[in-house]
C-alpha cells in the first residue's frame, strides 16, 4: 500500500476547554514523529467560544449551523475524507479522551490490509488503560457486547468506543450512510453483517479534564435500551 493519506475526524461541541490542548497535542506528535496526520474539526453548532477558538488559531474546520449531534457531525467529517480523498479517516475525540500516540496501532491493521476498521479499546487488553469508564457504563457496554455477537457472530469489546480508524472503502459507506444516534455500537454491527474485516487494538484513554460529556449518568439505562433495541432491529446476520 501507498503511503496512506490520513485524516483525524474530530467532532467538537462546546469544547472551549479542550481543543486547543487536543489540536496542540496532534501537531506536537507530527513535528517530533515526522507523522503528517491531517485534521478536521466538526464545530456541532457549539454555543460556547469553540468557534471562535477555532477560526483565531487557524484550525482546519467545519461550523455547522445547528446542532445534529455525534452521528451527524461525525458522517460530515467522512464526507470531507471523502471529497478529499483520504485513504484512512480516524475518528479522535476533541475533548482529550484519546491518545494520538495510539493512532499509529489503530491504523497499523488497516495499512497491512487486515482490517477495514479498527476500534482502539479499552477492555480488550486489560493492562492498557487504566481509565475503564464508570461502572454503570462498563455494564451497558457488556450488555450492547453480547447482543451485538449474538446478531453478527462477532465479539466487541470497547462496543461504544469513539476511538476508531476506517480505510476508503467505510469513508465511502460512512458519507453516505451513518446513524444520528448510537453511532459506534450501531456502525459497528452494520458493517461486520455486511461483511467488512472488523477488529481492536488496545489502547490507553483518558478521563475527560473539562466539559461535559453528551451522555450523562441519568441517560445510560435510555441508552443502553435504544442501542439493543436498535441492533435487534437491524435483523439477523444477513441483512
Amino acid at each position: 500500500m501507498k503511503k496512506a493519506k490520513i485524516l483525524l475526524i474530530i467532532p467538537a461541541y462546546n469544547e472551549e476547554e479542550n481543543i486547543l490542548r487536543t489540536y496542540g497535542k496532534i501537531i506536537d506528535y507530527n513535528k517530533k514523529n515526522k507523522t503528517n496526520y491531517d485534521v478536521i474539526v466538526i464545530n456541532d453548532g457549539s454555543t460556547d467560544n469553540t468557534k471562535q477558538l477555532l477560526e483565531n488559531n487557524n484550525i482546519p474546520h467545519i461550523s455547522l449551523i445547528e446542532n445534529l449531534g455525534i452521528g451527524g457531525a461525525v458522517q460530515t467529517g467522512y464526507k470531507y475524507a471523502k471529497k478529499y480523498g483520504y485513504d484512512i479517516a480516524v475518528q479522535f475525540d476533541g475533548d482529550g479522551q484519546h491518545d494520538i500516540n495510539y493512532v499509529k496501532s489503530i491504523i497499523k491493521p488497516i495499512v497491512d490490509n487486515k482490517a477495514n476498521m479498527v476500534i482502539g479499546s479499552r477492555y480488550i487488553d486489560k493492562n492498557t488503560s487504566e481509565f475503564k469508564s464508570t461502572f454503570s457504563r462498563r455494564i451497558g457496554i457488556k450488555l450492547i457486547s453480547f447482543f451485538i455477537k449474538l446478531f453478527t457472530g462477532k465479539k466487541i469489546y470497547d462496543t461504544t468506543s469513539g476511538f476508531r480508524a476506517c480505510d476508503n472503502n467505510l469513508i465511502d459507506y460512512y458519507s453516505n450512510e451513518y446513524p444520528l444516534e448510537y453511532p459506534e455500537p450501531i456502525t459497528t454491527t452494520r458493517v461486520i453483517k455486511k461483511g467488512f474485516k472488523v477488529s481492536e487494538v488496545g489502547v490507553s484513554m483518558n478521563e475527560r479534564t473539562a466539559g461535559k460529556s453528551s451522555i450523562g449518568s441519568w441517560k445510560n439505562a435510555y441508552y443502553m435500551f435504544n442501542v439493543i433495541l436498535s441492533i435487534i432491529t437491524t435483523g439477523g446476520k444477513n441483512e
